[in-house]
């Protein structure tokens, strides 16, 4: 049997690859002054990626289920790999179509088989602490763009936009495979001395047809589309609103990435203790006030707090999922049942920004956003509170046992 702490390393080696995406804003402006796109032209680039990552995470689950961690995080090395290293030659070739097909297709199809990967072998090897575990591996797609930012800042200004994806598509495809070489789920043997691996619960296609699976996918979808909704919009709205500057709305935003990976180990933890539906009842209670405020506030402090407390929550809300499935459904099929929840990050990439943007050009502001968010978060509380009470009733645990020999 595997280590599982290095097993839990693995896993963080694959997230904070992958995670790099968050990163994609600091090539922004680079792209834009190097290739003459527009802004919305470059943008769509991290739509697309994030797109196909929910998308390739929702039909791709049963493939990771079926051939196992190892194999798949060797996939999502291979596809993010070449993502990379055919964004450079789209870029070579300033070429739009080949950058969204690489970056936004192709790696975002890397991303979504690398984020599901690791979540059913951690959850295995901790079962007595679901919420830690997989906070871990979550936690590091959060915290990547910390590392990936002022690298790719760094490699765009020593060598060019080009040659920043080649090197980084080298060293995040040596960090994928070696982490994906070291997964493996957790094994006994039974009395002849055969490996027996031991998985219980419900398939992926018998938990979609539940109603607990169609409340948890609603609560996430609101969750992100709220939460990406703000971040697309955090620094100018700080600087219009409470009258920052852009050195200061710049330093609140590297704040929010150390909140929104910090609150993703910070929740799943708590989740252990409070229990998955109290937890995310606290994590829309928390937002309902707080995005009701924020749209009424130009004080600075306030402002700063409100968002962070904000973008915790929307952390917290990625990392307690996989542990919140693993309660209803059991881990038997996790990753496919996990990958079809995230098709909600996939659209609510698209549609939470959408959002920002149709009030924005309603109303000149945010104060009527920030106000919608708040009375979706009372929909969510009252979704989050019917499934901590009836979410575990009548859901049947089938157990089953697959022997290798």
């Amino acid at each position: 049997m595997r280590n599982r702490w290095l097993i839990a390393l693995a896993a963080v080696g694959i997230h904070v690859s992958i995670g790099s995406v968050y990163a994609w804003s600091v090539l922004t402006r680079p792209i834009m002054e190097a290739m003459g796109f527009s802004l919305s032209e470059t943008t769509w680039t991290f739509s697309i990626a994030i797109l196909f990552l929910g998308l390739s995470a929702g039909f791709l689950g049963s493939y990771v289920e079926r051939y196992g961690p190892k194999k798949s995080g060797l996939i999502s090395m291979l596809f993010f790999g070449l993502g990379m290293f055919g964004t450079a030659f789209a870029l070579s070739e300033r070429s739009l179509p080949l950058l969204y097909l690489f970056y936004g297709v192709i790696g975002g199809i890397g991303l979504g088989v690398g984020y599901i990967t690791p979540v059913s072998t951690l959850v295995k090897y901790f079962p007595n602490n679901r919420g830690f575990a997989t906070g871990l591996a979550i936690m590091g797609f959060g915290f990547a763009a910390l590392i990936a930012g002022p690298l790719m800042r760094y490699l765009t200004e020593s060598f060019g936009l080009v040659w920043n994806f080649l090197i980084l598509g080298a060293v995040y495809m040596v960090l994928i495979g070696a982490s994906a070489l070291y997964l493996k789920p957790p094994a006994s043997k039974d009395s002849s001395g055969a490996v027996v691996y031991i998985q219980k619960g419900k398939t992926a296609h018998e938990a979609v047809r539940t109603w607990q699976f169609g409340a948890l996918w609603w609560i996430f979808f609101v969750n992100i589309t709220c939460g990406i909704g703000l971040l697309a919009v955090a620094s100018p709205m700080a600087q219009q609103v409470v009258g920052m500057d852009a050195v200061q709305a710049a330093s609140m935003v590297g704040v929010i990435g150390i909140l929104n990976g910090g609150g993703r180990i910070m929740w799943s933890t708590l989740s252990d203790y409070m229990g998955r539906g109290v937890t995310y009842m606290l994590f829309f209670a928390i937002q309902i006030c707080a995005f009701w405020l924020l749209g009424n506030t130009t004080d600075a402090v306030l402002f700063q707090v409100l968002v962070l407390l904000i973008i915790s929550c929307y952390g917290g809300g990625f990392s307690c999922m996989p542990a919140y499935l693993s309660d209803i459904f059991g881990t038997r099929e996790l990753s496919a049942i996990h990958g079809r929840v995230l098709t909600a990050w996939g659209i609510a990439g698209v549609v939470g920004p959408t959002i920002v943007s149709w009030f924005w050009e309603r109303t000149q502001g945010y104060t009527a956003t920030l106000e919608f968010f708040a009375i979706c978060f009372i929909g969510n509380l009252i979704i989050a509170a019917v499934l901590n009470v009836y979410g575990r009733e009548h859901v049947e645990t089938l157990d089953s046992l697959s022997t290798e020999r």
